[in-house]
């Protein structure tokens, strides 16, 4: 049996959660605004210290790799490698949006019979969102992409009589333009630790492990600062 330390910091929600294959035996959470700096390590030493175990009895360590938050997912990686180092144990990363959908068909739509879409949402900026979009069996149908939502986004899976579930921390943005149909809107869905456990399964069963040295997260779009509105020289 694999144990797995899994960790998620990829939106506003600082995750952290401990797996024995699909067995989740605990986990943290806070959805406090930029706090993965300051919650993540103190997460990862109660979680050891409630099961009594190190880094060292691990089998692997996940980490949501994106896309997502530039600072979250640059904390979550850095953690993530460095307990690699130190332990000696191998990293899995998962895709942020691959979790979710995970996630959801899980704990929503496990008994549905009929065919579906998943689309799992990330906030980004304005009116944008990174996106992906699964078939019933978590196949993907349409790849991980910035999208600025209007009233098109999403045209060929709206325009079918298969329900399209959209769920993610950026749902609600969407839901402003996107309206009625085939549409299904699924709250209080985001990102978590828990939702790594499937995917870092299947990885771990076929050994795709990342190289620690050169790992990095999966931003999808480049870092830009935001230019504060006051000067602070004038």
């Amino acid at each position: 049996m694999a144990l797995f330390l899994l960790l998620e910091t990829s939106s506003e929600v600082c995750s952290v959660a401990l797996a024995k294959d699909e067995q989740l035996i605990c986990i943290r959470e806070s959805r406090e605004k930029k706090s993965h700096a300051a919650w993540l390590t103190v997460f990862i030493d109660e979680v050891f210290k409630e099961q009594g175990i190190t880094a060292s009895d691990l089998d692997a360590v996940v980490v949501s790799k994106g896309p997502g938050s530039y600072t979250g997912l640059r904390i979550g990686v850095s953690t993530a490698k460095g307990l690699c180092y130190a332990s000696d144990k191998p990293l899995i990363a998962i895709n942020t949006l691959d979790a979710l959908a995970s996630g959801i068909k899980k704990e929503k739509l496990n008994e549905a019979q009929d065919d579906y879409f998943l689309c799992p949402l990330i906030d980004a900026r304005r009116m944008e969102v990174y996106s992906a979009i699964f078939d019933k069996n978590l196949q993907k149908v349409q790849e991980v992409k910035a999208q600025v939502i209007d009233d098109n986004s999403y045209g060929e899976f709206r325009d079918t009589d298969q329900p399209f579930y959209i769920f993610g921390d950026g749902a609600a943005k969407v839901a402003e333009v996107l309206k009625g149909g085939n549409v299904n809107y699924i709250s209080e869905i985001v990102p978590s630790a828990r939702y790594l456990i499937e995917p870092a399964i299947r990885k771990y069963q076929k050994r795709l492990f990342e190289d620690v040295a050169y790992f990095e997260p999966y931003y999808l779009k480049d870092f830009i600062a935001t230019i504060p509105k006051k000067n602070i020289f004038h």
